[in-house]
């Protein structure tokens, strides 16, 4: 029985010790970045902060601000400019019409260069516009080594991001539930004459070869070489894997590695839960106390095989009545060893109204220190008033 225990024993330390020595997957591509979707904890980096051309993953920023700015079923006229756009494309024609959402599947389905530059003229007036509007959205994300210059990822200079970055925007992106819908759809056929492209195929190959891939999209220019941004969610688990300067099908076996390594040896937990209740407190003149509850959901990422401890520290400001339901109210600080995992904003669960005498003394004191004003102008005119001026 002991030696049964003893090798049970051995066997636990053995594994727990592949788990703290498991490497880091070496892949084909240059640079690459790997985020869990859900925390925003990055879990690999290779030459994450390297700046390199991003091919037609350029298209995922292109489709989440169409997504954000745009109507789904408005009908995007198609100019010329759009038309006659080198590279991948489902050959717009000039005056065709086609639904905003088309548009967006063939961008990211079909890689469609025509249909970006059509979008986006359509949501920003005209290309150099939306571009700056990719710009400001790479800056507010946080991507700061990133700088587009188009809409579709066509080659230029000044066209660049980073493995990191791209990350960033993945994860954005991958939070938009319409997004999501779009680039996990393996084929579609749009509405269009039946004489031109209508059935889409999804570039992306690992939606059909690896388990759970859900997104996202593929680019290929000769200076950038294969890039890959791809996604896969398994048991409550999800990353996204950027791949940039890869090589042929290379591309693919690295995003299988790195998205294994992920999986293998990395973990969601749920911290906080939307709508989770920490608490009561006292309204200075309220009727009630107000509950307090999570604004947001809070999730980290842990490494398999590991339990740590978490601390959570709740900070509530001053309240006052009236106080209004979804008025924010404090937050609350989750910390591991003294190192801050994240922060939830608490917001009011109720509505609390001032008490009727707490509402009477708001509306007296100021009429008694009103009369009081007067009392006193009243007394100073009457006293000095009457004083005749000495010549």
């Amino acid at each position: 029985m002991k030696a049964i225990k003893f090798f049970a024993f051995f066997i636990l330390l053995l594994c727990l010790k592949t788990i703290a020595l498991a490497e880091e997957p070496q892949i084909v591509g240059r640079a690459a970045a790997v985020i869990n979707v859900y925390s925003g904890k990055f879990v690999y980096f290779k030459n994450a902060d390297q700046k390199m051309y991003p091919a037609s993953t350029t298209k995922i920023m292109t489709t989440l601000i169409a997504l954000e700015k745009g109507n789904l079923s408005d009908r995007v006229y198609i100019d010329k400019e759009a038309c006659y756009v080198e590279g991948s494309a489902i050959w717009l024609n000039p005056g065709e019409q086609l639904s905003l959402e088309d548009l967006l599947y063939s961008i990211m389905l079909n890689s469609a260069n025509d249909s970006a530059i059509a979008v986006a003229k359509y949501i920003g007036g005209d290309v150099a516009t939306f571009v700056q509007e990719m710009n400001d959205k790479a800056r507010k994300l946080g991507a700061k080594n990133t700088h587009f210059v188009n809409p579709n990822g066509l080659p230029n200079d000044d066209h660049y991001t980073t493995a990191y970055d791209l990350a960033l925007i993945a994860r954005e992106a991958m939070l938009n539930p319409k997004f999501r819908e779009i680039v996990a759809t393996k084929t579609k056929v749009i509405d269009r004459d039946p004489k031109y492209l209508r059935l889409l195929i999804n570039h992306n190959k690992l939606l059909w070869r690896y388990e759970g891939a859900n997104g996202i999209k593929t680019g290929y220019t000769i200076k950038a070489r294969q890039c890959l941004v791809a996604s896969a969610e398994r048991n409550g688990d999800e990353f996204i894997a950027v791949i940039l300067g890869s090589e042929g099908r290379n591309v693919y076996d690295d995003a299988k590695k790195l998205l294994d390594y992920a999986f293998n040896n990395f973990k969601t937990v749920k911290l906080i839960s939307k709508g989770q209740e920490f608490g009561k407190v006292e309204v200075a003149g309220g009727k009630e106390p107000v509950k307090l509850i999570a604004a947001e959901d809070l999730y980290d990422t842990v490494k398999r095989g590991q339990e740590p401890q978490f601390d959570y520290q709740k900070e509530v400001v001053k309240l006052q009545a009236p106080v209004k339901a979804g008025q924010k109210v404090g937050k609350i600080v989750v910390k591991e060893k003294e190192k801050v995992v994240g922060e939830v904003n608490l917001v009011a669960f109720n509505s609390v109204e001032p008490t009727l005498t707490y509402s009477k003394r708001k509306l007296i004191y100021p009429g008694i220190l009103f009369l009081a004003g007067l009392l006193l102008t009243f007394q100073f005119i009457k006293r000095y008033g009457r004083i005749k001026p000495k010549y």
